[in-house]
């Protein structure tokens, strides 16, 4: 989230670097300096005027006493009566301030965060600039094969049986491909928990507030890729006074809940003019670890003597895909549900630069021991995260489908996050207290590890090698293979 103060003193800079985010005309309207600064004008105007009232009618309320005591009691009832008068004011002014000071907050809160000096300009993924790879692609004497025709063929990989589970963008693991899922996971913690790395390994929850939602930029913007839920009594509440639910009018569900929506056919919605109201009894699946390990320091002031701070976590995740009708619909690639060892480092502003070396050197080493081959790119301006300051990609080869896909993301958020979440630091010397920076990675995705690993090993009668450094979490299973 941005500082008004800052764009109030350098608006110039801050278009010019809102401009390289390359947004739609009308965003740019919105979020302009311009727009924003004469919003905040607007504001502080009202102040002016509610601190003017303010100040006024405690000086009649002093003077009529005085007054009485004088024996002006026509002194005193037209400060009396001017006292009446600004307790309207006030009152009206104290209302517009929180309005207006809802618009601007609501507004800052939907602007991306400025890219970096250093960050290479460009609008999409073929403007990324590639740093440097690992390896190099392998050499078969046989056509390599996409993950999920290795797995079928298995007999371990089964996305039929999960469509019928739960609908697509799922997938059921069995046997020797299950266990390669959970050797992966446990092989990420592991070698990061330990020396050099050091982070330290935290169990969070895996359903979240909305305010812990908005602290890591999920909300309000990302609200239709994640999945939100409520609990059976806040579900009976507000079908207390139906005989039932009909699911075919969704709408009139989901527009209690923050969204203007209009009914369709069949039941489904298109979704109008949306509307983010934060709630106490709404809960969100987590869409990575980054969200409740980011937020442990949320509404905090810690000691510059505790930074760096770093944290790591193998969760499920959960992600609702809602702009990804028609991507990788098959495979494991693009999964509602998929498993992940996120990185999280907490630091002090003079500290990010370097832990952004640091972390994305960390999720690099995972890569290195499984012997894959990867390249990592710096995302250009126009390609970033929402939240993002900087971000490194690292993206693996993945031999059965001839090209190189994303596995681990590692971003420096600066103090954007650490505004939305009031997280802060007090310095050693200067005791000012100052936000932190926040930074997160994947550290790596483990679903797409399964599926690098399956590709990169692959033999030619369909069985999957087991890495050497997974040996010691396979159970002496050197060779994942078709069984009975």
């Amino acid at each position: 989230m941005h500082d008004i103060r800052f764009i109030r003193e350098h608006p110039e800079a801050f278009d010019a670097a809102l401009k390289r985010r390359y947004l739609s005309e009308e965003d740019w309207k919105r979020y302009s300096s311009q727009n924003l600064l004469s919003i905040d004008s607007r504001r502080r105007a009202i102040i002016r005027v509610h601190e003017n009232a303010l100040a006024e009618r405690n000086a009649a309320s002093k003077a009529i006493p005085d007054a009485k005591r004088r024996g002006d009691e026509a002194t005193a009832q037209k400060l009396t009566a001017r006292a009446l008068e600004l307790r309207g004011t006030i009152a009206r002014t104290d209302q517009e301030q929180k309005d207006v000071q809802k618009e601007l907050d609501d507004l800052l809160a939907q602007i991306p965060n400025l890219p970096a000096d250093d960050v290479p300009d460009g609008k999409d993924a073929t403007d990324n600039v590639e740093q440097h790879h690992f390896g190099a692609k392998r050499d078969y004497a046989f056509t390599p094969k996409q993950h999920f025709d290795l797995g079928e063929a298995l007999g371990q990989m089964d996305f039929e049986t999960a469509a019928k589970l739960s609908g697509a963008r799922f997938v059921v693991l069995k046997k020797g491909l299950a266990r390669l899922e959970r050797a992966l996971g446990q092989f990420f913690l592991d070698v990061h928990t330990s020396e050099p790395h050091n982070y330290t390994e935290v169990a969070p929850p895996l359903l979240v507030r909305d305010r812990t939602m908005f602290g890591t930029a999920q909300l309000p913007k990302f609200y239709f890729d994640q999945f939100h839920l409520f609990s059976h009594e806040v579900l009976a509440l507000q079908a207390r006074d139906a005989t039932e639910i009909v699911w075919s009018e969704a709408a009139d569900f989901i527009e209690q809940h923050g969204v203007k929506a209009a009914r369709a056919k069949q039941g489904s919605f298109s979704v109008g003019e949306f509307e983010y109201h934060e709630r106490d009894d709404r809960y969100w699946l987590i869409p990575t670890a980054e969200v409740p390990l980011t937020n442990l320091v949320r509404e905090s002031i810690l000691d510059e003597a505790q930074l760096p701070l770093r944290y790591t976590a193998c969760t499920p995740c959960f992600r609702a895909e809602a702009g990804a009708a028609g991507k990788d619909t098959r495979g494991m690639i693009r999964q509602h549900q998929f498993t992940k060892v996120e990185l999280v480092s907490i630091t002090t502003p003079e500290q990010s630069k370097e832990e952004h070396e640091r972390m994305l050197a960390c999720a690099e080493e995972v890569l290195k021991r499984l012997d894959l081959h990867y390249r990592v790119v710096t995302l250009c301006a126009g390609d970033m995260g929402f939240a993002a300051q900087k971000t490194y990609d690292i993206e693996v080869w993945l031999p059965g489908q001839n090209m190189y896909r994303e596995i681990s993301s590692c971003s420096n958020c600066g103090e954007f996050q650490a505004r939305r979440m009031s997280a802060r630091y007090r310095g050693k010397e200067s005791r000012d207290v100052r936000h932190v920076h926040t930074l997160n990675g994947s550290g790596v995705a483990v679903g797409r590890a399964l599926i690098a690993v399956m590709e990169t090993y692959q033999q030619a009668d369909g069985s999957i090698a087991v890495p050497e450094a997974l040996a010691p979490y396979m159970g002496g299973i050197k060779k994942i293979e078709k069984t009975i």
